[in-house]
């Protein structure tokens, strides 16, 4: 199938155009930006353009920042097109839920992905859970800003999310591996004096089975990063690491089938595939519920200026 990638930046030159094209069910047709381009492929500058010239590319992805997104995906789905959505799928739960009801209106296939969900061990890890009785799950997901979003200066505005645009990718493996869900009962957020998204966070949430379950955010890491989550349970304890990359099950290291981190977006744009193929939507909003309830609930605390 043709597929239009629209926001030709980090995280698309980085992971979709890779995966597109190692993927045995897409090719690239065309792009759409305003100043990024794919070598050998048809560009655009108006995305109202793409859509009127192209109407034979029936599927769009959209890598743009989630403020602007939502026009981006209603002019699509408005078109008839199938609608994939880079994480977080919108700056507000309101407009994802309207873009949910458009595409089933319009009977287009509407994506939300979560792209650590598609880490190796996750789904090893949710099948580990199932059956056993949770006791503590503790979150630590601290990385260096300045490595993995360099200049983009949008993470800190409204709608940025800040230090939970790696944070919801936690949040995101959370609410796949936990067979019971969990609601935010408290948050402090960390907020630089210059900058309007925080930099560090932490959450503690309720589980009906009264679990202690807490998280840490930080985007002040320098050195080594870290992406774990350490789950306590009747029968063991398991811990993720690299972003779910890696599984230790009392103290053993577990086996990975295939690739680790990078077959994420590949599993993506092959789910997408199946979502098309069988005309359904998955827009699971979970990670992006839990991120709205700490701005909801959060404690704000200023703390020093960041300077990129």
């Amino acid at each position: 199938m043709e597929i239009a990638l629209v926001g030709i930046g980090k995280i698309a030159v980085d992971q979709h155009v890779p995966a597109i094209a190692g993927s045995p069910d897409w090719s690239l047709a065309a792009t759409v930006s305003r100043r990024g381009r794919v070598d050998g492929v048809e560009s655009y500058t108006d995305f109202a353009e793409m859509l009127e010239r192209r109407s034979d590319i029936r599927v769009v992805s959209l890598c743009l920042p989630p403020v602007p997104r939502f026009d981006y995906a209603a002019s699509a789905i408005a078109a008839g097109r199938h609608v994939m959505l880079e994480k977080p799928p919108g700056a507000s739960l309101s407009e994802c839920h309207r873009l949910s009801e458009m595409a089933r209106a319009q009977r287009v296939s509407l994506f939300a992905t979560w792209h650590s969900r598609e880490a190796a061990m996750v789904a090893p890890a949710k099948a580990w859970l199932a059956d056993k009785t949770l006791r503590r799950l503790s979150v630590i997901w601290k990385e260096d800003v300045r490595r993995w979003h360099p200049g983009q200066d949008w993470i800190w505005e409204p709608g940025g999310l800040g230090v939970f645009d790696p944070g919801i990718n936690a949040l995101s493996i959370v609410t796949e591996i936990l067979p019971d869900p969990i609601h935010l009962t408290e948050a402090t957020l960390e907020v630089p004096e210059n900058k309007q998204g925080p930099i560090a966070a932490a959450l503690r949430f309720a589980h009906p089975g009264g679990a202690d379950v807490s998280a840490v955010f930080d985007w002040r890491q320098e050195g080594d990063q870290t992406w774990s989550i350490e789950v306590e349970t009747d029968q063991g304890v398991l811990a993720l690491h690299d972003g779910g990359a890696r599984m230790v099950v009392d103290g053993v290291e577990q086996s990975a089938d295939g690739p680790a981190l990078t077959g994420e977006y590949p599993r993506l744009y092959a789910r997408m595939a199946e979502l098309v193929a069988s005309g359904q939507s998955d827009t699971d909003l979970s990670p992006l519920r839990h991120v709205a309830d700490a701005f909801l609930l959060g404690r704000r605390v200023l703390t020093a200026p960041f300077v990129d």
